[in-house]
């Protein structure tokens, strides 16, 4: 018995083993074919294209207030300095003038984040709410384990007793950018079913892969929304704008005054108030937007270099170093999905509990 719960064990964790492998190359299968693309054209591999079309955004529907279509043949019509899209006929066009709110692969990505988000809570909500003392599964116990260390740990240890109303914004925070961190390194479901009918195709099983499924893969990219700086920006903000409020609201107009130590000599006074009201509470949230997105950024980075060693050599020794080296990155990028959704959330509580009261 003792032998055979030591072999169900090491079955498991060769099980655990070989999943993240697969995960691992599932997310960067699109290195591997715009790699062997390259090589079969006999052209020379180009990391930045590569780079570009894992890390950088792109516009998947229009979306423009008071903007006028301007299409292909007709004066005016630059698809360089504009984003260019084509209608149901296949011609192509693009906007000039109005405001630009296009739907990007970001956007798409935050999306899908939010729409797991719902259907993972929900239900954990909905089976928690019938009976709080009642352990229903282990899926409601991780949920509540994650919500009270949050809670416990990050909220109430940094706002003492203030912290109910914020336990809402803090969750969803934490929550919202686990989840989009997380979604930028398992595969992009989109890329892999075109990946797959195009091979179904090239069976001779369908003519052509269908326009919807190319337009799915544009929605599922499988891109880090939170690489993005208007996505680190826009929470930051926010969280800026919770830190005034959050003063206004305990101190009252008087923060205004109070966001000066006491002691300050009066020809210092006015300095101090630029640093204290503004400067202080700006740079705090610039470094969360650049904390967040250079960290999201940074492994991405790495991983996509370490494997474009492989086509940029051409070795079959470079490929097992660089291989072994991205999986290590890869494990510890799941780390620091978790680890960057917490700093950024106990951040955001500390520069919170800050505000409160007088220096």
């Amino acid at each position: 018995m003792y032998l055979r719960a030591i072999i169900v064990k090491n079955k498991s964790k060769y099980r655990a083993f070989f999943s993240f492998l697969l995960l691992f190359f599932l997310t960067f299968s699109g290195l591997w074919a715009s790699g062997g693309e390259h090589d079969s054209h006999s052209e020379e591999f180009d990391f930045s294209e590569v780079m570009a079309h894992h890390l950088g955004d792109a516009p998947i529907f229009p979306l423009n207030f008071g903007g006028e279509k301007v299409f292909e043949g007709q004066p005016g019509f630059d698809s360089v300095e504009h984003d260019v899209f084509a209608d149901h006929d296949g011609k192509l066009y693009h906007y000039v003038g109005g405001f630009d709110m296009h739907i990007t692969k970001r956007v798409t990505m935050m999306w899908i984040a939010s729409f797991f988000l719902f259907i993972v809570f929900i239900p954990a909500a909905n089976l928690i709410s019938r009976n709080p003392n009642k352990v229903y599964n282990k899926f409601t116990s991780g949920v509540e384990a994650f919500v009270s260390y949050l809670k416990e740990n990050v909220v109430d240890s940094s706002l003492e007793h203030h912290g109910h109303s914020y336990y809402h914004y803090i969750f969803s925070l934490f929550f919202f950018i686990l989840f989009c961190n997380l979604f930028g390194l398992v595969p992009s479901v989109g890329e892999l079913t075109v990946a797959g009918s195009d091979f179904l195709v090239s069976l001779g099983v369908y003519e052509h892969t269908p326009h919807s499924l190319h337009t799915f893969g544009q929605i599922w990219s499988g891109i880090t929304p939170t690489g993005d700086i208007g996505v680190t920006l826009s929470l930051a903000s926010l969280t800026l704008l919770i830190i005034y409020g959050t003063a206004f609201s305990y101190q009252g107009i008087s923060f205004v005054a109070h966001a000066v130590p006491k002691g300050v000599p009066l020809p210092l006074w006015p300095l101090m108030w630029a640093l204290e009201f503004i400067v202080t509470h700006i740079a705090r949230s610039f470094a969360l937007t650049m904390r967040l997105l250079a960290n999201m950024t940074a492994g991405h980075v790495m991983i996509l270099a370490l494997l474009g060693f492989i086509f940029m050599s051409q070795s079959y020794f470079i490929a097992p170093v660089s291989v072994l080296s991205s999986v290590l990155i890869y494990f510890l990028e799941l780390l620091v999905a978790f680890l960057q959704a917490f700093i950024f959330s106990l951040l955001t509580t500390v520069f919170i509990g800050t505000v409160m009261h007088r220096h």
